[in-house]
């Protein structure tokens, strides 16, 4: 249940970041729970491999081409989702950024 919840909760996070970001939009609710899934599978597969693989630029950047990754994941999702669409990798860059805000005050509520 609380996985459902979890779910649901991001899926919301997802549908208000894109009414708030012009450069991405949104289909509908039942595409923001598909890319609430697809984004936390493509973050939680594909993210740590990408991270390791890439340790010495990441080294030598101080970290900041972890950004790079993570508008790269957001890329992808858009690409693997239909009904999900993102203009530029800057618009997926504040994306994410801002869906991990949102995401964040909408879980410390919902106390998921």
């Amino acid at each position: 249940m609380s996985l459902i919840l979890n779910i649901l909760v991001s899926a919301v996070a997802v549908l208000v970041t894109g009414r708030l970001l012009r450069g991405v939009t949104i289909d509908g609710f039942g595409t923001a729970v598909v890319v609430a899934i697809v984004l936390g599978l493509v973050n939680a597969v594909l993210g740590p491999v990408l991270v390791a693989l890439t340790l010495p630029i990441n080294v030598l950047t101080l970290g900041l081409f972890t950004f790079v990754i993570i508008g790269g994941l957001v890329m992808l999702t858009a690409a693997l989702v239909p009904g999900f669409r993102v203009a530029s990798f800057w618009w997926a860059l504040g994306f994410a950024f801002v869906l991990a805000v949102i995401n964040s005050a909408f879980h410390a509520v919902a106390r998921v």
